[in-house]
């Protein structure tokens, strides 16, 4: 049965458990009467847990994907007019209001950023204290991101695993209906000589 010890729980960093190992099919099946219920227990893990798990982790590592760019934008942006000396010209700038509306600016030297923090609220940061943030959220980001890489690859190693189990029990079970035909094919012999014998 799968509530077997070998069955613990062992996580990966992010708490994704291990999918059992399957070394010897007797410790999870003792019958041939339990091999239905445990590889349909085992597709059951594969795909309510671990592809639930992936799906997820994609979409998660492809809004990461989105929002690193974003942000590594904005911090480069911060940073250019961190470096622009007080003496310095305005500079003039095309930048977007919403997906199809541009705006001509004309941005002085300035110490102040204003920075969209999402919810619609948007908040002033003295332009060194904006670099730190943005730091902050593009190195959180891209941790984010290695973790999602690293758990994606871990998933599908359990899948993987998962897979090779439901294929050694349904061998084994293969096995063990050929053991068994074997041993009623010998049985039957036995039963056919035994006849054979007296009269002989």
């Amino acid at each position: 049965s799968l509530t077997k010890s070998s069955i613990d729980a062992a996580t990966n960093p992010r708490g994704i458990p291990y999918a059992p190992f399957v070394d010897k099919v007797e410790d999870y099946v003792s019958s041939r009467a339990e091999v239905d219920g445990t590889m349909k227990s085992f597709q059951e893990m594969i795909s309510s847990k671990y592809q639930f798990m992936e799906v997820n982790t994609q979409r998660r590592a492809a809004g990461l994907k989105e929002k690193i760019p974003d942000i590594q934008k904005t911090l480069d942006m911060v940073q250019f007019l961190q470096s622009r000396k007080p003496s310095s010209d305005p500079i003039e700038t095309i930048f977007e209001l919403n997906e199809t509306l541009f705006a001509r600016a004309e941005i002085p030297p300035t110490d102040e950023v204003y920075l969209w923090l999402g919810a619609n609220v948007m908040l002033a940061y003295p332009t060194p204290e904006a670099e730190k943030l943005l730091q902050s959220k593009l190195s959180t980001a891209q941790r984010s991101l290695e973790n999602c890489e690293e758990d994606l690859d871990f998933l599908r190693e359990q899948i993987t695993t998962l897979e090779v189990a439901t294929a050694r029990v349904y061998n084994w079970e293969v096995t063990m209906k050929r053991k068994e035909k074997s041993e009623l094919g010998e049985d039957e012999e036995d039963g056919d000589r035994k006849k054979v014998l007296p009269n002989g």
